[in-house]
Protein backbone atom coordinates (compact mmCIF):
# COMPACT_ATOMS: atom_id res chain seq x y z
CA UNK A 1 0.00 0.00 0.00
CA UNK A 2 2.93 2.34 -0.52
CA UNK A 3 1.55 4.05 -3.60
CA UNK A 4 -0.75 7.05 -3.43
CA UNK A 5 -2.97 5.66 -6.15
CA UNK A 6 -3.30 1.94 -6.79
CA UNK A 7 -5.72 0.57 -9.32
CA UNK A 8 -7.74 -2.37 -8.04
CA UNK A 9 -7.85 -5.64 -9.93
CA UNK A 10 -10.57 -5.83 -12.60
CA UNK A 11 -12.56 -8.27 -10.48
CA UNK A 12 -12.40 -6.11 -7.37
CA UNK A 13 -15.64 -4.83 -5.87
CA UNK A 14 -13.79 -1.84 -4.39
CA UNK A 15 -13.12 1.65 -5.71
CA UNK A 16 -10.09 3.90 -5.88
CA UNK A 17 -10.72 7.61 -5.68
CA UNK A 18 -8.25 10.43 -5.10
CA UNK A 19 -9.58 13.73 -3.81
CA UNK A 20 -7.69 17.04 -3.76
CA UNK A 21 -7.50 18.61 -0.29
CA UNK A 22 -6.07 21.88 -1.53
CA UNK A 23 -9.15 23.82 -0.52
CA UNK A 24 -8.39 23.11 3.10
CA UNK A 25 -4.69 23.38 3.80
CA UNK A 26 -2.81 21.92 0.87
CA UNK A 27 -2.09 23.24 -2.59
CA UNK A 28 -3.72 21.53 -5.54
CA UNK A 29 -0.52 19.52 -6.02
CA UNK A 30 -0.58 18.29 -2.43
CA UNK A 31 0.09 14.60 -1.97
CA UNK A 32 -2.33 13.15 0.54
CA UNK A 33 -4.06 9.83 0.21
CA UNK A 34 -5.49 7.04 2.23
CA UNK A 35 -5.62 3.46 1.06
CA UNK A 36 -8.35 1.63 2.88
CA UNK A 37 -10.41 -1.51 2.49
CA UNK A 38 -14.03 -0.33 2.25
CA UNK A 39 -17.26 -1.27 0.49
CA UNK A 40 -18.61 0.81 -2.39
CA UNK A 41 -21.32 2.26 -0.17
CA UNK A 42 -18.79 4.09 1.98
CA UNK A 43 -19.04 7.89 2.31
CA UNK A 44 -17.47 9.95 -0.48
CA UNK A 45 -15.34 11.67 2.16
CA UNK A 46 -12.83 8.86 1.76
CA UNK A 47 -9.85 10.23 -0.11
CA UNK A 48 -8.70 7.01 -1.72
CA UNK A 49 -10.16 3.56 -1.36
CA UNK A 50 -8.82 0.20 -2.48
CA UNK A 51 -8.90 -3.50 -1.84
CA UNK A 52 -5.76 -4.74 -0.10
CA UNK A 53 -3.66 -7.06 -2.19
CA UNK A 54 -4.02 -10.59 -0.84
CA UNK A 55 -1.32 -13.15 -1.45
CA UNK A 56 -2.32 -16.79 -1.57
CA UNK A 57 -1.57 -18.56 1.69
CA UNK A 58 -0.06 -21.97 0.98
CA UNK A 59 0.36 -24.77 3.53
CA UNK A 60 3.80 -24.82 5.13
CA UNK A 61 6.00 -27.78 4.36
CA UNK A 62 7.70 -27.55 7.74
CA UNK A 63 6.59 -25.75 10.87
CA UNK A 64 3.93 -23.05 11.06
CA UNK A 65 3.13 -20.39 8.49
CA UNK A 66 4.89 -17.09 9.33
CA UNK A 67 3.35 -13.85 8.13
CA UNK A 68 4.96 -10.44 8.12
CA UNK A 69 4.15 -8.33 11.19
CA UNK A 70 3.93 -4.66 12.05
CA UNK A 71 6.08 -3.05 14.72
CA UNK A 72 3.30 -3.20 17.31
CA UNK A 73 2.47 -6.82 16.46
CA UNK A 74 6.14 -7.74 16.93
CA UNK A 75 6.25 -6.14 20.36
CA UNK A 76 3.11 -8.04 21.35
CA UNK A 77 4.60 -11.29 20.04
CA UNK A 78 7.80 -10.83 22.02
CA UNK A 79 5.99 -9.77 25.19
CA UNK A 80 3.58 -12.73 24.97
CA UNK A 81 6.32 -15.19 23.96
CA UNK A 82 4.49 -16.05 20.77
CA UNK A 83 6.20 -16.59 17.39
CA UNK A 84 3.34 -15.05 15.43
CA UNK A 85 0.37 -12.79 16.13
CA UNK A 86 -2.34 -11.11 14.09
CA UNK A 87 -4.76 -8.26 14.82
CA UNK A 88 -7.61 -9.46 17.00
CA UNK A 89 -5.57 -12.06 18.87
CA UNK A 90 -5.98 -11.93 22.66
CA UNK A 91 -2.74 -12.61 24.51
CA UNK A 92 -1.24 -12.37 27.98
CA UNK A 93 1.48 -9.75 27.79
CA UNK A 94 4.48 -9.43 30.10
CA UNK A 95 4.75 -5.80 31.19
CA UNK A 96 8.15 -4.08 31.29
CA UNK A 97 7.08 -0.89 33.09
CA UNK A 98 3.92 0.01 34.99
CA UNK A 99 3.37 3.69 35.80
CA UNK A 100 0.73 5.26 37.99
CA UNK A 101 0.21 8.69 39.57
CA UNK A 102 -1.64 10.48 42.36
CA UNK A 103 -5.06 10.35 40.69
CA UNK A 104 -5.18 6.62 39.89
CA UNK A 105 -2.52 5.16 42.17
CA UNK A 106 -4.66 4.93 45.33
CA UNK A 107 -7.43 3.10 43.48
CA UNK A 108 -4.99 0.73 41.82
CA UNK A 109 -3.34 -0.07 45.16
CA UNK A 110 -6.74 -0.73 46.71
CA UNK A 111 -7.63 -3.24 44.01
CA UNK A 112 -4.22 -4.91 44.36
CA UNK A 113 -4.69 -5.38 48.10
CA UNK A 114 -8.27 -6.56 47.72
CA UNK A 115 -7.41 -9.21 45.15
CA UNK A 116 -3.97 -10.31 46.29
CA UNK A 117 -4.17 -9.69 50.04
CA UNK A 118 -3.28 -6.94 52.48
CA UNK A 119 0.25 -8.28 52.88
CA UNK A 120 0.88 -9.13 49.22
CA UNK A 121 4.05 -7.95 47.51
CA UNK A 122 4.21 -6.45 44.03
CA UNK A 123 5.59 -8.57 41.22
CA UNK A 124 8.72 -6.45 40.68
CA UNK A 125 9.52 -3.34 42.72
CA UNK A 126 11.97 -2.09 40.05
CA UNK A 127 9.46 -2.16 37.20
CA UNK A 128 6.89 0.05 38.91
CA UNK A 129 7.19 3.84 38.52
CA UNK A 130 5.11 6.10 40.78
CA UNK A 131 4.91 9.77 39.77
CA UNK A 132 2.75 12.34 41.60
CA UNK A 133 1.95 15.06 39.08
CA UNK A 134 -1.75 15.89 38.65
CA UNK A 135 -3.16 17.64 41.72
CA UNK A 136 -0.02 18.66 43.59
CA UNK A 137 0.16 22.38 44.32
CA UNK A 138 -3.22 22.71 45.98
CA UNK A 139 -4.64 23.03 49.48
CA UNK A 140 -7.28 20.43 48.69
CA UNK A 141 -6.98 17.85 51.48
CA UNK A 142 -8.19 14.92 49.40
CA UNK A 143 -5.67 15.68 46.68
CA UNK A 144 -2.90 15.94 49.27
CA UNK A 145 -4.04 12.66 50.82
CA UNK A 146 -3.64 10.90 47.48
CA UNK A 147 0.07 11.72 47.48
CA UNK A 148 0.32 10.43 51.07
CA UNK A 149 -1.23 7.13 49.94
CA UNK A 150 1.38 6.85 47.17
CA UNK A 151 4.15 7.44 49.69
CA UNK A 152 2.83 4.87 52.17
CA UNK A 153 2.49 2.21 49.48
CA UNK A 154 5.96 2.85 48.08
CA UNK A 155 7.53 2.60 51.54
CA UNK A 156 5.61 -0.59 52.27
CA UNK A 157 6.59 -2.17 48.94
CA UNK A 158 10.09 -0.66 48.76
CA UNK A 159 9.33 0.74 45.29
CA UNK A 160 12.59 1.86 43.68
CA UNK A 161 11.19 4.60 41.45
CA UNK A 162 8.97 6.89 43.49
CA UNK A 163 9.35 10.56 42.63
CA UNK A 164 8.07 12.03 45.87
CA UNK A 165 7.17 15.58 46.88
CA UNK A 166 6.70 16.73 50.48
CA UNK A 167 7.32 20.48 50.47
CA UNK A 168 4.52 21.94 48.36
CA UNK A 169 5.68 25.48 49.02
CA UNK A 170 8.96 25.05 47.15
CA UNK A 171 9.16 22.27 44.60
CA UNK A 172 12.92 22.77 44.28
CA UNK A 173 13.28 21.53 47.86
CA UNK A 174 12.14 18.11 46.62
CA UNK A 175 15.00 16.70 44.51
CA UNK A 176 13.07 13.50 43.81
CA UNK A 177 10.01 15.30 42.48
CA UNK A 178 9.82 15.38 38.70
CA UNK A 179 6.44 16.60 37.41
CA UNK A 180 4.30 15.41 34.50
CA UNK A 181 4.58 11.62 34.36
CA UNK A 182 4.82 11.21 30.58
CA UNK A 183 7.75 13.61 30.27
CA UNK A 184 9.42 12.35 33.43
CA UNK A 185 9.25 8.75 32.18
CA UNK A 186 11.36 9.75 29.18
CA UNK A 187 13.76 12.00 31.07
CA UNK A 188 14.41 9.38 33.74
CA UNK A 189 15.15 6.58 31.27
CA UNK A 190 12.03 4.45 31.68
CA UNK A 191 11.21 4.52 27.95
CA UNK A 192 13.01 1.95 25.80
CA UNK A 193 12.48 0.62 22.26
CA UNK A 194 10.73 -2.74 21.91
CA UNK A 195 9.27 -2.75 25.42
CA UNK A 196 5.75 -2.63 26.86
CA UNK A 197 5.00 0.40 29.05
CA UNK A 198 1.53 0.73 30.58
CA UNK A 199 0.21 3.54 32.73
CA UNK A 200 -2.99 4.61 34.46
CA UNK A 201 -3.28 7.68 32.25
CA UNK A 202 -4.61 7.91 28.72
CA UNK A 203 -1.61 9.88 27.49
CA UNK A 204 0.81 7.09 28.37
CA UNK A 205 0.82 6.63 24.58
CA UNK A 206 3.41 9.46 24.53
CA UNK A 207 6.16 6.87 25.13
CA UNK A 208 5.45 5.29 21.76
CA UNK A 209 7.85 7.91 20.40
CA UNK A 210 10.61 5.59 21.57
CA UNK A 211 9.52 2.68 19.39
CA UNK A 212 7.74 0.85 22.19
CA UNK A 213 4.16 -0.16 22.90
CA UNK A 214 2.69 2.29 25.40
CA UNK A 215 -0.94 2.79 26.30
CA UNK A 216 -3.23 3.85 29.11
CA UNK A 217 -5.05 1.33 31.29
CA UNK A 218 -7.62 1.43 34.09
CA UNK A 219 -7.14 0.91 37.81
CA UNK A 220 -8.38 -2.70 37.69
CA UNK A 221 -5.80 -3.73 35.10
CA UNK A 222 -3.13 -1.83 37.01
CA UNK A 223 -4.06 -3.64 40.23
CA UNK A 224 -3.72 -6.98 38.44
CA UNK A 225 -0.37 -6.01 36.91
CA UNK A 226 0.95 -4.96 40.33
CA UNK A 227 0.44 -8.53 41.46
CA UNK A 228 1.38 -10.48 38.34
CA UNK A 229 3.30 -8.33 35.87
CA UNK A 230 0.88 -9.44 33.16
CA UNK A 231 -2.23 -8.17 31.42
CA UNK A 232 -4.59 -9.53 28.78
CA UNK A 233 -4.55 -7.40 25.63
CA UNK A 234 -5.99 -7.65 22.14
CA UNK A 235 -3.53 -7.11 19.29
CA UNK A 236 -4.60 -3.92 17.47
CA UNK A 237 -4.53 -3.49 13.69
CA UNK A 238 -2.17 -0.75 12.50
CA UNK A 239 -2.83 2.46 10.61
CA UNK A 240 0.29 3.81 8.92
CA UNK A 241 0.87 7.54 8.51
CA UNK A 242 3.56 8.52 6.02
CA UNK A 243 4.63 12.13 6.56
CA UNK A 244 7.02 13.41 3.91
CA UNK A 245 8.37 16.80 2.87
CA UNK A 246 10.37 19.51 4.55
CA UNK A 247 8.48 20.94 7.51
CA UNK A 248 8.18 24.75 7.31
CA UNK A 249 9.79 26.76 10.11
CA UNK A 250 6.38 27.92 11.36
CA UNK A 251 5.07 24.41 12.01
CA UNK A 252 5.51 22.06 14.97
CA UNK A 253 4.50 18.47 15.61
CA UNK A 254 1.30 19.73 17.26
CA UNK A 255 0.18 20.96 13.83
CA UNK A 256 0.90 17.54 12.35
CA UNK A 257 -1.18 15.61 14.85
CA UNK A 258 -4.04 18.14 14.71
CA UNK A 259 -4.06 17.66 10.93
CA UNK A 260 -4.21 13.87 11.30
CA UNK A 261 -6.95 13.93 13.94
CA UNK A 262 -8.92 16.42 11.86
CA UNK A 263 -8.63 14.06 8.90
CA UNK A 264 -9.65 10.78 10.58
CA UNK A 265 -11.78 12.18 13.47
CA UNK A 266 -11.68 11.46 17.20
CA UNK A 267 -12.97 7.94 16.49
CA UNK A 268 -10.89 7.24 13.39
CA UNK A 269 -8.27 5.12 15.12
CA UNK A 270 -10.40 3.44 17.78
CA UNK A 271 -8.42 0.49 19.19
CA UNK A 272 -5.85 0.80 16.45
CA UNK A 273 -2.12 1.36 16.46
CA UNK A 274 -0.94 4.52 14.70
CA UNK A 275 2.54 4.13 13.20
CA UNK A 276 4.33 7.30 12.03
CA UNK A 277 7.02 7.12 9.34
CA UNK A 278 8.41 9.26 6.53
CA UNK A 279 11.14 11.81 5.99
CA UNK A 280 9.37 14.45 8.09
CA UNK A 281 9.10 12.11 11.08
CA UNK A 282 12.73 11.05 10.72
CA UNK A 283 13.80 14.69 11.11
CA UNK A 284 11.72 15.32 14.23
CA UNK A 285 13.44 15.55 17.61
CA UNK A 286 12.45 13.14 20.37
CA UNK A 287 10.31 15.76 22.09
CA UNK A 288 8.46 16.48 18.86
CA UNK A 289 7.92 12.76 18.30
CA UNK A 290 6.50 12.62 21.81
CA UNK A 291 4.01 15.34 20.87
CA UNK A 292 2.98 13.33 17.81
CA UNK A 293 2.37 10.14 19.80
CA UNK A 294 0.87 11.97 22.78
CA UNK A 295 -2.38 12.81 21.01
CA UNK A 296 -3.12 9.51 19.25
CA UNK A 297 -5.59 8.80 22.04
CA UNK A 298 -7.52 11.89 20.91
CA UNK A 299 -8.10 9.95 17.68
CA UNK A 300 -9.22 6.90 19.67
CA UNK A 301 -5.88 5.16 19.10
CA UNK A 302 -4.71 2.29 21.26
CA UNK A 303 -1.13 3.39 20.82
CA UNK A 304 1.12 5.50 18.65
CA UNK A 305 4.61 4.51 17.62
CA UNK A 306 7.63 5.93 15.83
CA UNK A 307 10.30 3.42 14.74
CA UNK A 308 13.47 3.84 16.80
CA UNK A 309 16.47 5.29 14.96
CA UNK A 310 19.67 7.22 15.60
CA UNK A 311 17.74 10.11 17.15
CA UNK A 312 16.18 7.70 19.65
CA UNK A 313 19.44 6.00 20.52
CA UNK A 314 21.24 9.32 20.97
CA UNK A 315 18.55 10.54 23.38
CA UNK A 316 18.81 7.35 25.42
CA UNK A 317 22.61 7.37 25.73
CA UNK A 318 22.64 9.14 29.08
CA UNK A 319 19.17 8.03 30.19
CA UNK A 320 19.38 4.26 30.64
CA UNK A 321 22.00 1.55 30.98
CA UNK A 322 19.52 -1.28 30.55
CA UNK A 323 19.72 -3.25 27.29
CA UNK A 324 16.91 -2.92 24.78
CA UNK A 325 16.15 -4.35 21.36
CA UNK A 326 14.19 -2.26 18.85
CA UNK A 327 11.83 -3.89 16.38
CA UNK A 328 10.49 -2.65 13.07
CA UNK A 329 7.59 -3.38 10.77
CA UNK A 330 8.32 -5.99 8.12
CA UNK A 331 8.43 -4.76 4.55
CA UNK A 332 5.38 -6.85 3.69
CA UNK A 333 3.48 -6.16 6.92
CA UNK A 334 -0.25 -5.61 6.50
CA UNK A 335 -1.62 -2.20 7.47
CA UNK A 336 -5.34 -1.59 7.82
CA UNK A 337 -4.92 1.79 6.11
CA UNK A 338 -2.12 4.02 4.92
CA UNK A 339 -2.34 7.82 4.93
CA UNK A 340 0.15 10.05 3.13
CA UNK A 341 0.80 13.74 3.76
CA UNK A 342 3.01 16.31 2.06
CA UNK A 343 3.92 18.35 5.14
CA UNK A 344 5.60 21.10 3.12
CA UNK A 345 2.12 22.32 2.12
CA UNK A 346 0.61 22.31 5.62
CA UNK A 347 -0.38 25.55 7.38
CA UNK A 348 -0.60 26.28 11.14
CA UNK A 349 -3.73 24.72 12.63
CA UNK A 350 -5.97 24.91 15.66
CA UNK A 351 -8.68 22.63 17.01
CA UNK A 352 -11.72 24.77 17.79
CA UNK A 353 -14.06 24.05 20.71
CA UNK A 354 -15.16 21.52 21.70
CA UNK A 355 -13.32 18.63 20.06
CA UNK A 356 -9.72 17.87 19.03
CA UNK A 357 -10.94 17.00 15.53
CA UNK A 358 -12.65 20.37 15.01
CA UNK A 359 -9.75 21.40 12.80
CA UNK A 360 -9.31 24.84 11.26
CA UNK A 361 -6.53 26.96 9.85
CA UNK A 362 -5.22 29.40 12.44
CA UNK A 363 -5.62 32.23 9.93
CA UNK A 364 -9.29 31.39 9.52
CA UNK A 365 -9.84 32.13 13.22
CA UNK A 366 -8.18 35.55 13.26
CA UNK A 367 -11.38 37.25 14.44
CA UNK A 368 -11.70 35.06 17.54
CA UNK A 369 -10.95 37.26 20.55
CA UNK A 370 -9.30 35.41 23.43
CA UNK A 371 -8.98 35.97 27.17
CA UNK A 372 -5.82 34.04 27.94
CA UNK A 373 -3.07 31.72 26.70
CA UNK A 374 -1.84 28.56 28.43
CA UNK A 375 1.49 26.91 27.56
CA UNK A 376 2.13 23.64 29.36
CA UNK A 377 1.07 19.96 29.82
CA UNK A 378 2.49 16.67 28.58
CA UNK A 379 1.65 17.83 25.06
CA UNK A 380 3.01 21.37 25.07
CA UNK A 381 5.08 21.88 28.23
CA UNK A 382 8.41 20.39 27.19
CA UNK A 383 11.70 22.28 26.84
CA UNK A 384 11.39 22.65 23.08
CA UNK A 385 7.83 23.92 23.45
CA UNK A 386 9.01 26.80 25.62
CA UNK A 387 11.93 27.50 23.29
CA UNK A 388 9.41 27.71 20.44
CA UNK A 389 7.19 30.15 22.34
CA UNK A 390 10.22 32.25 23.27
CA UNK A 391 11.23 32.36 19.60
CA UNK A 392 7.91 34.02 18.70
CA UNK A 393 8.10 36.52 21.56
CA UNK A 394 11.69 37.35 20.64
CA UNK A 395 10.85 37.84 16.96
CA UNK A 396 7.96 40.17 17.78
CA UNK A 397 9.67 42.37 20.35
CA UNK A 398 6.19 43.06 21.73
CA UNK A 399 4.35 42.44 24.98
CA UNK A 400 1.45 40.02 25.39
CA UNK A 401 -2.06 41.45 25.37
CA UNK A 402 -3.70 38.71 27.45
CA UNK A 403 -2.60 36.81 30.57
CA UNK A 404 -0.14 34.14 29.45
CA UNK A 405 0.41 31.22 31.80
CA UNK A 406 3.53 29.06 31.62
CA UNK A 407 3.63 25.63 33.30
CA UNK A 408 6.81 23.60 32.67
CA UNK A 409 6.10 19.87 32.58
CA UNK A 410 8.95 18.80 34.84
CA UNK A 411 11.58 20.16 37.16
CA UNK A 412 14.18 19.66 34.42
CA UNK A 413 12.09 21.65 31.95
CA UNK A 414 11.72 24.40 34.56
CA UNK A 415 15.51 24.53 34.92
CA UNK A 416 15.93 24.64 31.15
CA UNK A 417 13.54 27.60 30.95
CA UNK A 418 15.82 29.49 33.33
CA UNK A 419 19.20 28.37 32.00
CA UNK A 420 19.17 27.46 28.29
CA UNK A 421 19.91 30.34 25.91
CA UNK A 422 17.36 30.84 23.15
CA UNK A 423 19.02 30.64 19.70
CA UNK A 424 19.44 34.08 18.16
CA UNK A 425 18.72 35.91 21.42
CA UNK A 426 22.25 36.94 22.29
CA UNK A 427 22.30 34.61 25.28
CA UNK A 428 18.88 35.35 26.75
CA UNK A 429 16.99 32.50 28.39
CA UNK A 430 13.33 31.67 27.91
CA UNK A 431 12.53 33.09 31.34
CA UNK A 432 14.12 36.44 30.45
CA UNK A 433 12.23 36.64 27.17
CA UNK A 434 8.97 35.67 28.87
CA UNK A 435 9.47 38.36 31.49
CA UNK A 436 10.19 41.01 28.85
CA UNK A 437 7.04 39.94 26.99
CA UNK A 438 4.92 40.34 30.13
CA UNK A 439 4.06 36.67 30.65
CA UNK A 440 3.30 35.20 34.06
CA UNK A 441 6.30 33.80 35.93
CA UNK A 442 6.79 30.10 35.04
CA UNK A 443 4.85 28.04 37.57
CA UNK A 444 5.79 24.96 39.56
CA UNK A 445 6.02 21.93 37.27
CA UNK A 446 2.91 19.75 37.17
CA UNK A 447 -0.10 18.92 35.02
CA UNK A 448 -1.44 22.30 36.13
CA UNK A 449 -4.83 23.31 34.76
CA UNK A 450 -4.89 20.84 31.87
CA UNK A 451 -7.39 18.59 33.65
CA UNK A 452 -9.02 21.41 35.59
CA UNK A 453 -8.30 20.14 39.08
CA UNK A 454 -9.18 21.72 42.43
CA UNK A 455 -10.40 25.32 42.25
CA UNK A 456 -7.11 26.71 43.57
CA UNK A 457 -5.12 25.07 40.75
CA UNK A 458 -2.83 27.56 39.02
CA UNK A 459 -4.34 28.99 35.80
CA UNK A 460 -7.58 27.02 36.16
CA UNK A 461 -10.50 28.62 34.33
CA UNK A 462 -12.97 29.31 37.12
CA UNK A 463 -15.25 31.38 34.89
CA UNK A 464 -16.22 31.28 31.20
CA UNK A 465 -13.20 32.26 29.11
CA UNK A 466 -11.69 31.77 25.69
CA UNK A 467 -8.23 30.21 25.89
CA UNK A 468 -5.61 29.23 23.34
CA UNK A 469 -3.81 26.27 24.85
CA UNK A 470 -0.99 23.87 24.02
CA UNK A 471 -2.82 21.09 25.87
CA UNK A 472 -4.53 18.09 24.26
CA UNK A 473 -8.28 18.26 24.95
CA UNK A 474 -10.86 21.00 24.59
CA UNK A 475 -14.04 19.32 25.79
CA UNK A 476 -16.44 21.41 27.92
CA UNK A 477 -15.02 21.80 31.42
CA UNK A 478 -11.64 20.38 30.50
CA UNK A 479 -9.57 23.23 31.98
CA UNK A 480 -12.09 24.20 34.62
CA UNK A 481 -15.29 25.96 33.70
CA UNK A 482 -17.87 23.98 31.72
CA UNK A 483 -18.59 27.02 29.53
CA UNK A 484 -14.94 27.70 28.77
CA UNK A 485 -13.81 27.63 25.13
CA UNK A 486 -10.43 26.10 24.36
CA UNK A 487 -8.55 26.40 21.07
CA UNK A 488 -5.83 23.74 20.90
CA UNK A 489 -2.68 24.99 19.20
CA UNK A 490 1.07 24.66 18.90
CA UNK A 491 3.38 26.74 21.12
CA UNK A 492 4.07 28.93 18.07
CA UNK A 493 0.39 29.68 17.55
CA UNK A 494 -0.24 30.07 21.28
CA UNK A 495 2.55 32.63 21.63
CA UNK A 496 1.43 34.54 18.54
CA UNK A 497 -2.12 34.64 19.90
CA UNK A 498 -0.88 35.98 23.23
CA UNK A 499 0.72 38.91 21.41
CA UNK A 500 -2.45 39.95 19.59
CA UNK A 501 -5.28 38.92 21.88
CA UNK A 502 -6.82 36.94 19.01
CA UNK A 503 -6.21 33.48 17.54
CA UNK A 504 -3.21 34.24 15.35
CA UNK A 505 -1.21 32.47 12.65
CA UNK A 506 2.42 32.47 13.89
CA UNK A 507 3.64 33.42 10.42
CA UNK A 508 2.66 36.96 11.35
CA UNK A 509 5.81 37.02 13.49
CA UNK A 510 7.99 34.24 12.08
CA UNK A 511 8.12 35.21 8.41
Amino acid sequence: MASSVISPAPTSSFINNKKDLGSFCFSSTSQFSVNKCKKLAVSKKIVSVMAPQQSERRPATTGSVKNAMTLTEKIFARASEKPQLSPGDNVWVNVDILMTHDVCGPGSFGIFKKEFGENAKVWDREKIVIIPDHYIFTSDERANRNVDILRDFCMEQNIKYFYDIKDLGNFKANPDYKGVCHIALAQEGHCRPGEVLLGTDSHTCTAGAFGQFATGIGNTDAGFILGTGKVLLKVPPTLRFVLDGEMPDYLLAKDLILQIIGEISVAGATYKSMEFVGTTVERLSMEERMTLCNMVVEAGGKNGVVPADGTTFKYLEDKTSLPYEPVYSDEKASFLSEYRFDISKLEPLVAKPHSPDNRALARECKDVKIDRVYIGSCTGGKTEDFLAAAKVFLASGKKVKVPTFLVPATQKVWMDVYTLPVPGSGGKTCSQIFEEAGCDTPASPSCGACLGGPKDTYARMNEPMVCVSTTNRNFPGRMGHKEGQIYLASPYTAAASALTGYVTDPREFLE
